[in-house]
């Protein structure tokens, strides 16, 4: 599984985490999204696991990691989507909660990213999850783009 960080880079059980915060806000919504970004030769991804704490804001941990850049635009946007769902598929068989993806794809058909929708949503619906895609709820993803950078 990937390595969780808080804001200050301090390591986090992700598990031990979740448990904390339901715990806490038992109405809290968790959302996981995945962001990317090509930067001097490499790619860069970032996985966010998002507690939106009702009218409390929202807190959130991170997994970043970097590897040789993935040219091929589909391909790197494919990845998000994996990243997104393993890390889902991962944190909801550790432990019984409703989560969201929210995918950095856009409805608006004149976005490349608006082909990869189809797919990646209907992959992640099957396993039984709620999907975001732009302009809505962007929680897990407006974080990840500003840890990409």
């Amino acid at each position: 599984m990937l390595l969780f960080k808080d804001i200050r880079g301090n390591r986090i059980d992700p598990v031990a985490h979740t448990l904390e915060v339901i715990k806490n806000f038992p109405y809290a919504e968790i959302h996981i999204g995945t962001d990317s970004q090509n930067i001097n030769k490499r790619t860069i991804y970032t996985t966010v696991i998002a507690f939106r704490l009702g009218s409390r804001g929202v807190h959130y941990i991170l997994s970043k990691s970097s590897i040789k850049q993935i040219t091929d635009m589909w391909t790197r946007l494919w990845k998000e989507a994996e990243l997104s769902v393993d890390t889902a598929e991962w944190l909801t068989q550790k432990v019984s909660v409703k989560v969201e993806i929210d995918m950095d794809y856009n409805e608006d058909e004149s976005f490349k990213s608006n082909k990869l929708i189809s797919a990646a949503k209907g992959w992640a619906n099957s396993l039984g999850y709620k999907v975001n895609v732009k302009p809505n709820n962007q929680i897990a993803t407006r974080a990840a783009d500003y840890h990409c950078k």
